[in-house]
């Protein structure tokens, strides 16, 4: 779906009129290329005395073909990058001003900003406790005050941990994470453990991954993603979208299930199906859903019934089912597609939030059971993403959609399925029970 609005903002006359009236104005947003550089400009790294993982960010940035910069002279930095596991007290927040205020103003466009911290349920120290939760807040206001598509975020790193931050700082500092915006990202609070591809640049090769609802959509963008990284993708669908699952699963070199998820034996089938034909599964992407809006004095009980049942009570027993036997493999990954809906509600979908905010207990009340089991269980939580249904949106309301963000504009499916392709990684696996929402920091919800 074509941004008309950006398309005019970023011609000559538009500029003008963006800049003199004060107007939205959504920079072009750098995505992954194969063969690209992660960055347009080096990373200037700093940190307060007494960081755990300054030191060990120099090595991941040059693993990552990332250049550290010294300083800021001479260069426009791609990234600012901050070690603050050393602000152990309300003084010493201090530290972030000393190293942002000189510097920020000159960050590239679509620079990344990340602050590194620790979980502040992990530390007993009142003072410190506090510092690390105020991190929170700079991080979300940095968000807010960037421009020309940069983007910030905190990555609360927990004690014992260190040496398991190189996929999500591969992720954040580059085109892959461009619509995720002021996020909290926390590593090893639950444990797990991260092992490295071989081939950073197909971290799936061998793995089987399955996405529901893959015929269209953000659901055929996960299969791409996924399949560009190395994976077998089983799309599943219901027979109704058969012709376009065969389309996806054709284009990406995978194979295709026709099934409906809520039919009582599906969870049976699902398993001898995977089971029979690649001895397991190591990656479940529950991207199946459905809207059937109404306000809730209109709705229907089958409505209310209809999306409950596939947007979550399906993925609960699917879940069962692949535990039960091992079928989904050991250091597996289930990825659930949440919704800002789900966080701050939404005008006539009051099944539609319930279904997504209950994605979300999903991945709450899982995550350290399944820890326990070396497996990991996150979330997406889009935002405004460019699809059909949103371009079916009138216009008034997709045009505030669109603009109710930071980045000032909507994501597009890949953006959420680069997100869920950076779960999956093996060398994720300290990454469980987070839920990142991809949204270009919208105004809406926490």
């Amino acid at each position: 779906m074509t941004d008309r609005y950006q398309q005019f903002s970023t011609s000559g006359v538009g500029r003008l009129l963006v800049r003199r009236l004060g107007l939205p104005d959504p920079t072009p947003l750098r995505r992954y290329r194969p063969g690209a550089p992660a960055l347009d400009g080096p990373a200037l790294v700093g940190g307060a005395p007494g960081g755990r993982l300054l030191d060990h960010l120099g090595t991941v940035l040059k693993s990552a073909g990332i250049e550290v910069a010294a300083t800021a002279d001479g260069v426009r930095p791609g990234a600012l990058v901050f070690d603050a596991t050393g602000v152990t007290t309300v003084e010493r927040l201090r530290e972030l001003y000393n190293f942002f205020h000189p510097v920020i103003r000159g960050l590239g466009t679509c620079g990344r900003v990340v602050v590194l911290g620790t979980p502040p349920e992990r530390i007993t120290d009142p003072g410190e406790r506090i510092a690390q939760r105020a991190l929170e807040g700079f991080v979300r206001s940095v968000g807010k005050e960037l421009v020309r598509g940069a983007t910030a975020q905190l990555v609360q790193v927990a004690p014992g941990a260190e040496e398991k931050v190189e996929s999500t700082l591969r992720f954040l500092l580059s085109g892959k994470s461009a619509y995720v915006d002021a996020q909290v990202i926390r590593i090893g609070a639950l444990g797990g453990t991260a092992t490295e591809p071989e081939d950073w640049a197909a971290p799936l090769a061998g793995k089987v991954a399955l996405v529901t609802g893959a015929s269209r959509g953000i659901g055929a963008a996960i299969a791409d993603v996924l399949a560009r990284d190395g994976a077998h993708v089983v799309a599943l669908d219901i027979p109704a979208q058969g012709a376009d699952l065969a389309q996806v699963a054709n284009r990406v070199g995978g194979s295709t299930l026709q099934l409906d998820i809520t039919a009582a034996d599906a969870p049976a089938r699902l398993v001898e199906h995977l089971r029979a034909r690649h001895g397991g599964v190591d990656v479940v992407v529950h991207n199946a859903g459905i809207t059937r809006d109404k306000k809730l004095a209109n709705m229907k009980e089958a409505a209310w019934d209809a999306v409950l049942s596939v947007n979550l009570a399906a993925q609960l027993r699917v879940n069962d089912a692949l535990l039960a036997d091992g079928t989904l493999r050991a250091g597996g990954r289930i990825i659930g597609v949440s919704s800002i809906a789900g966080i701050a509600g939404n005008t006539g979908q009051t099944n539609y939030g319930t279904s997504k905010a209950g994605v979300i207990g999903m991945v709450d009340a899982l995550a350290p059971v399944l820890a326990e089991r070396g497996i990991t269980i996150n979330a997406v939580a889009p935002g405004f993403i460019e699809t059909k249904m949103t371009a079916a949106v009138p216009l008034v309301i997709r045009e505030a959609g669109r603009r109710m963000n930071s980045l000032s504009q909507g994501g597009l499916p890949v953006d959420v399925a680069e997100t869920i392709a950076w779960y999956a990684n093996p060398a994720s696996g300290a990454v469980n029970g987070n839920v990142v929402r991809v949204c270009g920091q919208s105004l809406l919800g926490a």
